[in-house]
C-alpha cells in the first residue's frame, strides 16, 4: 500500500493563484491564459507540490505534517517562482563608466572597438581568483532571489581561455550545490574573440572546437553551448561550425542572434534545433516563421535595448501572432543590462514589446521554462511540479508591470522551503 504524502507548507487565502495549468509551453492567445483560481490555495510536501485548488478545500485535501507550516496570503497574488532564461551573473568588475560613455553619445560598437565592451570584462575576470568571483556571483543570487527568481540560466564567457571558461562553469556549478537558487550552467566561449586572438580568429575558434568544448563536457560542467552570432563577432559560417561541434558533443544549444542587425542568426537557430534564441531584436521575418515552425523559444531582452538607448525593440507582437514561443529575460551583464529584476522587464516588455501583464507572466513561467528544458518541472503550479513559488504584495496581477520600479516580493518559497519572507 502506498503510503499517502503528508503536507508539510500550506498556503491559503490566495486572492488570485496563477497556476499556468495548461498547455506548456504557449503561443498565441494562449499565452493570455494564467490558469487563474480566485481565493486559491496550495498544500506541498517537500519539493513537489500535492494539491492546489481553492483555498478552503485546501487543507482538507491533505494530511498535516508535524510543524507543517501554514501561510495566510491574505488575498495577494501567488506565481510559480520567475525564471530567468539568459544571465551573465559571474564577473568581476561593473561597467559603469561605458554606460555614461553612451549617455554622451557613445555606441556600444564604438566602445568594443576602443577596448571596452565584453573583452574589458574578459581582462578583469582572468585576473580575479575564485573566491572572490564566486561571492560577488552570489551577491547577485541573492537580488535575483529577492526579486521572485527561483530559476536562472547562468552563461560563462567572460573568460574567453580555457582555463577562464572553465573557472567561470566551476563558480556556476559550485553555487548550484550551495545556493537554494537553482542555475542551469551555459558555456559562452563563442562570446567575443579575446584579445590574443584579434589578427588570427581561426586560432581562436579552433581553440573553441578541440580545446574548449571537450573540456567542458568531459567535466559535465554545463548543459548549454551559446555563441554570439553578430556583424563584427561570429558570423553564421562560424556559429554553425562551432555550434554543430557542441551539439555533436552532447550540448544542447542557445543562440545571441540578431541583436545589432539581421544576419540570419534566427534562422541557424531553427536549423540547428537550439532550444532558443536570443535579443531577436532585428530578427527577419523569415527568421520568425522559421522559430515558430521549429518551436525555437524566443529570448526577448527588452532590458538590454533599454539600457543601450536603442530605439528599436524586438517585435514581440508579430512573434506572439506568428506563433513563436515568447520569453523574458534580464540578460543581467556588467555591459548591457546591469539589473537582477524581472518585474522591471516586465514593466519594459509591457510598454516597449505591448505584452499585455498575463503574456509577460507567461513569459517568464512556463515560457521561460521551455527556454531552459525544464518543461514538467518548473514553471507551473500544478500537481507533481516542483514547489517553487512567490506570492506577490497585490491584490491583482496587472499590478506587476503597473507599478514599476519597486519590489513588490512578499515570500519566496524554493523547493517547498520558505527562502526569503518581506
Amino acid at each position: 500500500m502506498t503510503k499517502m504524502k503528508k503536507a508539510t507548507l500550506i498556503i491559503k487565502n490566495i486572492g488570485q493563484l496563477i497556476t499556468m495549468a495548461g498547455p506548456a509551453p504557449r503561443t498565441g492567445a494562449q499565452m493570455s491564459d494564467l490558469g487563474l483560481i480566485e481565493n486559491g490555495g496550495i498544500a506541498v510536501s517537500g519539493e513537489e507540490i500535492l494539491f492546489v485548488g481553492e483555498s478552503e478545500k485546501i487543507e482538507g485535501q491533505a494530511e498535516l505534517a508535524e510543524g507543517c507550516t501554514v501561510i495566510d496570503a491574505k488575498g495577494m497574488v501567488v506565481t510559480p517562482g520567475f525564471i530567468d532564461p539568459h544571465t551573465h551573473p559571474v564577473f568581476s568588475k561593473t561597467r559603469e563608466k561605458e554606460f555614461e560613455m553612451r549617455i554622451q553619445g557613445k555606441t556600444y560598437m564604438e566602445i568594443a572597438e576602443s577596448g571596452g565592451g565584453i573583452r574589458s570584462s574578459v581582462r578583469d575576470l582572468r585576473e580575479t581568483d575564485f573566491a572572490t568571483l564566486k561571492e560577488k556571483t552570489k551577491e547577485r543570487l541573492d537580488r535575483f532571489l529577492s526579486y521572485g527568481v527561483t530559476t536562472i540560466e547562468a552563461k560563462s564567457g567572460y573568460g574567453l581561455s580555457l582555463e577562464s571558461e572553465l573557472k567561470q562553469l566551476e563558480v556556476i556549478n559550485e553555487l548550484n550545490k550551495t545556493h537554494i537558487l537553482d542555475l542551469i550552467p551555459t558555456f559562452l566561449g563563442a562570446h567575443e574573440v579575446p584579445d590574443e586572438y584579434r589578427s588570427d580568429r581561426e586560432a581562436y575558434i579552433n581553440i573553441i572546437i578541440n580545446e574548449m568544448i571537450p573540456a567542458v563536457t568531459k567535466n559535465n560542467l554545463a548543459e548549454f553551448s551559446d555563441i554570439f552570432t553578430e556583424e563584427g563577432v561570429f558570423t553564421i559560417a562560424e556559429s554553425k561550425k562551432i555550434q554543430q561541434t557542441a551539439k555533436d558533443a552532447g550540448l544542447k544549444l542557445k543562440f545571441h542572434a540578431d541583436e545589432l542587425q539581421s544576419t540570419g542568426g534566427g534562422e541557424l537557430a531553427a536549423e540547428l534545433g537550439s532550444v532558443s534564441a536570443d535579443h531577436l531584436v532585428y530578427i527577419s521575418d523569415d527568421g520568425i516563421e522559421a522559430m515558430a515552425k521549429s518551436k525555437t523559444v524566443a529570448v526577448l531582452l527588452p532590458g538590454t535595448t533599454f539600457s543601450l538607448s536603442g530605439k528599436q525593440y524586438a517585435p514581440a507582437r508579430k512573434m506572439i501572432d506568428e506563433g513563436v514561443i515568447v520569453a523574458l529575460s534580464t540578460d543581467c551583464n556588467p555591459g548591457s543590462s546591469c539589473s537582477e529584476s524581472l518585474p522591471i522587464i516586465i514593466s519594459l516588455a509591457a510598454l516597449q514589446l505591448k505584452m499585455t501583464a498575463a503574456e509577460a507572466i507567461t513569459a517568464v513561467t512556463v515560457n521561460a521554462a521551455a527556454a531552459v528544458d525544464r518543461i514538467g518541472k518548473i514553471g507551473q503550479l500544478v500537481e507533481g511540479m516542483q514547489a517553487d513559488i512567490t506570492i506577490w504584495d497585490m491584490g491583482d496581477y496587472r499590478e506587476l508591470p503597473y507599478h514599476y520600479g519597486v519590489n513588490l516580493v512578499s515570500q519566496v518559497v524554493k523547493k517547498g522551503k520558505l527562502a526569503i519572507s518581506n
